[in-house]
């Protein structure tokens, strides 16, 4: 049986998208000083330049790469395979991290929508299909890690463009690790993260310092070895202020509108607030 040290290894390759800062760059700082070669992404170049110094230091120059990328475009994530499989040779991770999170509303322009679902979904879909053949066909055991969001569960209101992508991500990761585990001699498999409130450039607005309800992006990154250690699909983090139990909650509550055929996000109305609140708190 395949096991995470048979992955995450020296010599073995990892591909990072949103790799130059928060999750995707503590991710990387793992992988590299696990003695991984590793591959960063991202569209900032100077965080980019920065975040590769960093993982010279510590894996080595040889070791490290680092390519502007914007997953937005497939045709970029196509010759960041083609730079990578040039420099390294084959992929065993791939992490489909890279993400936006800008303001949207049902009718507002369609700007935001089309970005945010061309960075946070089919940037996961395209860095899938552009890595995974490849992955596939090396035979070696290998991974492929995509961020989610508890916002693409249960979907609150305020970012209706934020929850779609990330929805689409977990329905997309499902389907995937369902082919992967379908597919004879498939030595690869899937992973869903869904981090918790994590203090990174994405969610800290005006704020400077870590709010104490938050993680840092490196103990959501160590929960998510813990996590691939036990083989989990579903890498769901909790944080300094929710826990996993009050998350199962309000996911099956989610759930239950349908099943009970109940207002859609039902736990954000009038009529619903109070018994959403017994049930969250029920022993």
């Amino acid at each position: 049986m395949t096991t995470i040290e048979d992955i995450i290894k020296p010599a073995n390759v990892a591909v990072v998208t949103g790799g130059a800062s928060g999750i995707g760059l503590a991710a990387a700082r793992r992988f590299a000083e696990a003695g991984m070669c590793v591959a960063l992404a991202d569209r900032n170049a100077d965080q980019l330049g920065e975040a590769r110094v960093e993982l010279e230091a510590i894996a080595g120059e040889a070791n490290v790469m680092a390519v502007e990328t914007d997953v937005a475009h497939r045709h970029e994530l196509e010759a960041l395979e083609r730079a990578v499989l040039q420099r390294f040779g084959r992929v065993h991770v791939l992490m489909n991290n890279a993400g936006i999170q800008p303001d949207t509303s049902i009718f507002n322009t369609e700007a935001n929508w089309d970005h945010i679902l061309a960075v946070n979904l089919m940037g996961v879909i395209h860095g899938t299909q552009v890595f995974g053949p490849n992955m596939l066909a090396h035979g070696e055991p290998g991974l492929i890690v995509n961020t989610g969001s508890k916002q693409g569960i249960t979907t609150p209101p305020g970012n209706p463009a934020y929850n779609v992508s990330k929805a689409g991500v977990k329905v997309f990761t499902e389907a995937l690790q369902h082919e992967l585990r379908n597919t004879a001699g498939a030595k690869v498999s899937a992973h869903l993260l869904i981090p918790g409130f994590v203090f990174t450039a994405l969610t800290k607005g005006e704020r400077t310092e870590k709010p104490d309800a938050a993680w840092t992006p490196a103990q959501t990154v160590d929960f998510m070895l813990e996590s691939l250690a036990r083989g989990d699909f579903y890498i769901l983090c909790p944080d300094n202020d929710v826990a996993r139990a009050l998350d199962e909650r309000r996911m099956a509550w989610a759930m239950g509108d349908i099943i009970e055929n109940r207002p859609p996000l039902s736990r954000w109305h009038p009529d619903y607030a109070e018994k959403f609140k017994a049930f969250a708190e029920r022993p």
